[in-house]
């Protein structure tokens, strides 16, 4: 999965502006206890962190 793709993603789930906020501000035990944000530094792939994403919220099947 691309980044652009990710972030698309994203934005169509929480809205652009709660995407960034949540990517900011939810620490998720998927991704070992680190935010969106910080597992993208950290080179997490893009598909890794949008499976701990769709594992933590309620996203839809279209989305997944």
């Amino acid at each position: 999965m691309r980044l652009t793709v990710f972030w698309q993603r994203m934005n169509e789930h929480f809205g652009e502006g709660y995407a960034e906020s949540v990517a900011k501000d939810y620490v998720l035990a998927e991704l070992g206890g680190r935010t969106i944000d910080q597992a993208l530094a950290d080179g997490e792939s893009a598909k890794t962190v949008w499976r701990a994403v769709v594992a933590t919220f309620d996203v839809p099947p279209s989305l997944r």
